[in-house]
């Protein structure tokens, strides 16, 4: 059982933060990281930059733009996360897209990867049919584990197979939108909450996309086993630099 895996079976509540690495400076990714676990956040969302990311509003997008100036790239992502992989203690998720992927190399991807002790990967672009022909035996062989997404529009069959494939934690998207710090959360959103729940499936529930707060995050968390902030960390550490991470963090634990 991987050190996520544990986290997910034993606690409630948990608290993952997303950051964008090489942001706001170049080499803020392992300051960013080690900050997060002296505030003890639970598990760390690792974005990988990406001049084209999809699935992020505009805060993210502008932090990947900037990170990708100060000129990160996926070799100095890795070189990083190799200088703080035997004393960093918290389960850390690498999120990118499949196009990185592709363009590194998959096997050199995938062993890079694990190489910095990273064994759960979101790739929010990767096909079902690419992961089922392929992706699937590739992770496999590396020890890794694909997380997917479902968001309000996702068809039950569609939940209820990746329900079968999910090994660590499915991310419910709260929204059908980019991501991005939205307030508070709807009664549209809470029923599509309580559908997910009601559903009982088998693996773990983290909720993402417009979870900003202490609020949000505890509503979040009465249906699901923790939820992911991303776009308002990134807008805090744009203003506030990485030397007061637990001044964001604390309020929300608290």
């Amino acid at each position: 059982m991987t050190a996520l895996n544990a986290l997910l079976e034993e606690k409630s509540n948990l608290l993952s933060i997303y950051f964008t690495c090489g942001f706001p400076q170049l080499e803020d990714t392992t300051k960013v990281i080690q900050e997060l676990e002296k505030s003890y956040v639970d598990f760390i969302e690792v974005g990988l930059p990406y001049s084209d990311p999809l699935a992020d509003g505009p805060t993210i997008q502008d932090s990947s733009q900037k990170a990708l100036q100060n000129g990160v790239n996926l070799d100095v992502v890795f070189n990083q996360l190799m200088t703080i992989k035997s004393t960093n203690k918290t389960p850390l998720v690498l999120m990118g897209y499949l196009n990185q992927m592709l363009k590194y190399g998959e096997d050199k991807f995938c062993q890079k990867v694990v190489d910095c002790g990273i064994d759960t990967l979101i790739i929010p672009d990767l096909p079902m049919v690419e992961f089922e022909n392929h992706y699937q035996q590739l992770f496999d062989r590396y020890g890794l584990t694909n997380v997917f997404l479902i968001t309000p529009n996702t068809e039950v069959e569609r939940i209820k197979k990746i329900d079968s494939y999910t090994k660590a934690f499915i991310y419910v998207v709260a929204s059908s939108s980019i991501t991005g710090a939205k307030g508070e959360i709807s009664k549209e959103q809470i029923a599509y909450f309580e559908r997910i729940k009601s559903m009982n499936l088998k693996s773990k529930l983290i909720v993402g996309f417009g979870i900003s707060d202490k609020t949000t995050f505890n509503t979040a968390c009465k249906y699901a086993n923790g939820a992911i902030i991303g776009s308002a960390f990134i807008k805090y550490l744009n203003t506030n630099g990485v030397t007061k991470i637990n001044d964001f963090i604390a309020p929300i634990i608290s």
